[in-house]
């Protein structure tokens, strides 16, 4: 599996524990990225010539691929985006201000990335509706049972991540979405730390939109998608306008194209598309349980390596999704990343976009170790390794 990736090539020495933030890239996905621009160069939907006829052709087929992967009902609910933070800002825009009125709850959880918090937040302050946010378990995971309890016939939108980014968590989403819809609001999914780790069927999970990134998922920088219901994108205002979103413009008016076309104003980022393509042709090829299997069972070593060194605090629990975040007793996050830099193990430190979760826990940040299909246990062992040096050097030094 290794062997695919070049990246690892390029740094035999280097750890690379940091997939959460973004994956690697297989050289499949890499070939298609550049036999795009060497041999399929051309504009989509607009060129009366062969070459573009073609690139149009892959350009779709990639919608027709996203929605079978993901149990879409039909490739007309694909939007292109930019990642999931374009996509969810899309919705609290265009969506948002159709269902929202003043003395409507949005609902979120205490555990959401940034990109599944401020859009709501400030949609609540635009449209006068309240912004109510569920407690978290000590662990720093979504609180199902606090997030059920707060849903109300007010509820209009219930945002949240199916796995969350610092602890890693699983969220049951179809009862809280059955909750949710049985009080006639919707529920929208921020599904980028899923879509590389667990299948999605986003029927079955009754979102109503849920939102992916390419880069998570060993594809391109720079392009995702958005799953939307066919019934409420046809109602969705556009908020971008310009070529390829129109029907027929005239001098005081504008129609606009179909769905999804019209929410993917000017000219896409083609070649991502290609590539997010390739990405999931190579995921095709993985058996996902197994996928599953071997990165719990890195999950789980890395937990017991870390909880043996005097002084880890443990966030999540053993069936964290690809995640371990940690703290170092008496040490800044920011020094711990810094010392397993050195040892060439490399990590992420910080608050991971997600400042109101670590409000909640108390602290400024966590270390973040985030795992892939790539990684073995040897990864896990030098990580570990990594930290019992920075417990000794920062032991002598205080």
């Amino acid at each position: 599996m290794r062997e695919q990736f070049p990246f690892f090539a390029a740094h035999p020495e280097l750890t690379y524990l940091d997939s959460a933030a973004t994956s690697q890239k297989p050289q499949a996905v890499l070939d298609a990225l550049r036999d795009y621009y060497v041999a399929d160069n051309a504009n989509v939907h607009r060129g009366l010539y062969q070459l573009a006829y073609a690139t149009t052709e892959k350009y779709e087929a990639v919608r027709q691929q996203i929605a079978t992967h993901i149990h879409a009902a039909r490739p007309e609910e694909i939007v292109y985006t930019r990642s999931t933070t374009d996509g969810l800002n899309l919705v609290a825009a265009s969506f948002g201000p159709l269902v929202v009125q003043p003395g409507d709850e949005i609902l979120v959880s205490g555990a959401e990335h940034h990109s599944n918090f401020i859009p709501w937040q400030q949609l609540a302050k635009r449209t006068g509706a309240k912004f109510v946010i569920a407690p978290v378990q000590e662990d720093g995971n979504t609180d199902a049972a606090q997030v059920a309890h707060l849903i109300t016939p007010r509820t209009k939108l219930l945002a949240l991540a199916s796995v969350t980014n610092v602890a890693g968590g699983a969220v049951a989403i179809r009862p809280l979405a059955d909750r949710v819809h049985a009080n006639g609001g919707f529920m929208v999914v921020d599904g980028a730390q899923q879509i590389a780790h667990l299948p999605v069927d986003v029927q079955a999970m009754g979102a109503d939109f849920f939102a992916f990134s390419g880069h998570k998922m060993y594809g391109p920088t720079g392009i995702g998608a958005l799953y939307g219901r066919y019934d409420l994108l046809a109602k969705m205002p556009p908020v971008q306008f310009g070529g390829e979103m129109i029907d027929t413009v005239m001098d005081q008016d504008t129609t606009w194209a179909e769905v999804p076309l019209k929410f993917e104003a000017g000219t896409p980022n083609i070649a991502g598309v290609i590539g997010l393509g390739a990405a999931f042709d190579f995921m095709a090829t993985l058996d996902l349980a197994a996928v599953r299997a071997h990165e719990q069972a890195l999950v789980a070593r890395l937990r017991t390596g870390l909880a043996a060194i005097d002084g880890i605090q443990l966030y999540g629990d053993e069936a964290s999704i690809g995640i371990v975040s940690f703290n170092l007793t008496g040490v800044h996050p920011h020094d711990v990343a810094t010392i397993l830099d050195e040892a060439q193990v490399a990590v992420r430190a910080g608050h991971h976009c997600a400042q109101p979760l670590m409000a909640r826990l108390g602290v400024p940040a966590t270390v973040r170790a985030s795992v892939g299909v790539y990684n073995n246990e040897a990864d896990i062992d030098r990580l570990i390794a990594a930290v019992q040096s920075a417990r000794r050097v920062f032991d002598a030094v205080i």
